[in-house]
């Protein structure tokens, strides 16, 4: 049986699962105009149960499991949790998606048996390097999501969009965005910045982007918090950032892409590393990985990376599992788990939520840490 919270109905175009084993290496193309228009990444129909040699392996599992962290991978979680009622039937897993920095709080206080999070461990929690592994479970494109009625499309850069955040552009037809949008009529709507009020993997990936992207504009740092001008308004969680953008007309926010497909969000196109706009999309984030270099300890940065047809803002995020669990029982469904949901349930739930499936050398090393883990 299974638990889950929060598990939306998605509605959109399903992708086969096939295409991203193969590395999916066309991605809608590019070129110096608008390329992909966003496209949601969620079915119509329910996918069909996953299929392959992790969900043999975890059939026989049981046990329960407790786990919490990130908001940004949270829908793909739920929706393979969901799912793993059809090929482990005695195996319940819960996710309890509180954030990233409220996650690995509890990680460091043996309150969950794993935990999601999209930014990494800094010193001061307490939690010592060598008590976990850092598994890549999935990347997404981070939304820069608008509510602008009347205007199908707007592009965006690192400078634009940096001066956007810190409030040094307040009305949508600012010179700056005009110039980005040569023949769109921009209204002088006043614009209204949302932001995550908790601390956030996703402040934290958005907030490096920009580092990277407009390093002579932004000022505010990169962490999983930063000092927000306090005539932004403050939203919990991606979901809480959703609520504010379509409430308010002019309102710009950064969240997911599952949640602004979900909801229908209108979706800015952002400007890469190559000059190109691109709208954020599975195809996009794919090619963004196509660029990224796996660490040793298995992290990467996929930020304002290489491609011609990659989306700039694509984020990384992790499951850290333990790396020893003296309930030997535990640990084997921990690790059965994590070894099914980055592979045979990525590939069934990822995409038609908006999620990429991580690619198969990052899949390779994962399965070499979790085979680490010791078990009692």
């Amino acid at each position: 049986m299974f638990q889950k919270k929060g598990l939306r109905a998605w509605t959109a175009i399903v992708f086969v699962a096939a295409l991203l084993l193969a590395g999916c290496g066309d991605s809608g193309g590019s070129d110096d105009d608008a390329t992909t228009d966003p496209t949601n990444g969620s079915g119509g129909t329910s996918a069909a149960a996953p299929e392959g040699d992790q969900t043999d392996s975890i059939a026989g599992i049981s046990g329960s499991i407790k786990a919490s962290g990130a908001s940004f991978p949270d829908a793909f979680y739920q929706e393979a949790i969901a799912g793993l009622g059809e090929v482990a039937p005695d195996l319940t897993v819960t996710y309890n998606a509180i954030g990233s920095s409220s996650g690995r709080e509890e990680f460091a206080q043996n309150l969950n048996d794993f935990a999601g999070t999209d930014s990494l461990v800094k010193d001061e929690e307490g939690i010592d390097a060598d008590s976990f592994f850092y598994i890549p479970s999935t990347a997404a494109s981070v939304a820069v999501a608008y509510n602008l009625p009347g205007v199908d499309e707007v592009k965006l850069d690192g400078p634009a969009i940096a001066k956007i955040f810190q409030r040094e552009i307040t009305t949508w037809n600012d010179p700056a965005i005009a110039a980005l949008n040569d023949g769109v009529e921009l209204p002088d709507t006043a614009i209204t910045v949302a932001r995550r009020a908790d601390g956030s993997g996703t402040t934290k990936n958005f907030t490096k982007f920009l580092e990277t992207a407009a390093p002579d504009d932004w000022k505010l740092g990169s962490d999983d918090t930063v000092e927000w001008p306090s005539d932004t308004e403050g939203g919990q969680q991606n979901p809480g950032v959703a609520q504010i953008i379509t409430s308010t007309e002019g309102a710009v926010g950064y969240i997911d892409f599952g949640n602004a497909s979900e909801l229908g969000m209108q979706m800015a196109l952002v400007a890469n590393q190559e000059g190109n706009f691109v709208a954020p999309s599975v195809e996009a984030t794919q090619a963004a990985l196509e660029g990224a270099e796996l660490a040793d300890d298995l992290t990467y940065d996929p930020l304002f990376g290489p491609g011609a047809d990659a989306y700039p803002i694509t984020a990384p995020t992790y499951i850290m599992v333990r790396a020893a669990y003296p309930d030997a029982a535990l640990g084997e469904a921990v690790v059965e788990f994590v070894k099914w949901l980055i592979t045979d349930g990525a590939d069934t739930y990822a995409v038609e939520v908006g999620y990429a499936p991580v690619p198969e050398s990052f899949r390779t090393a994962a399965f070499e840490s979790l085979d680490q883990v010791e078990l009692g």
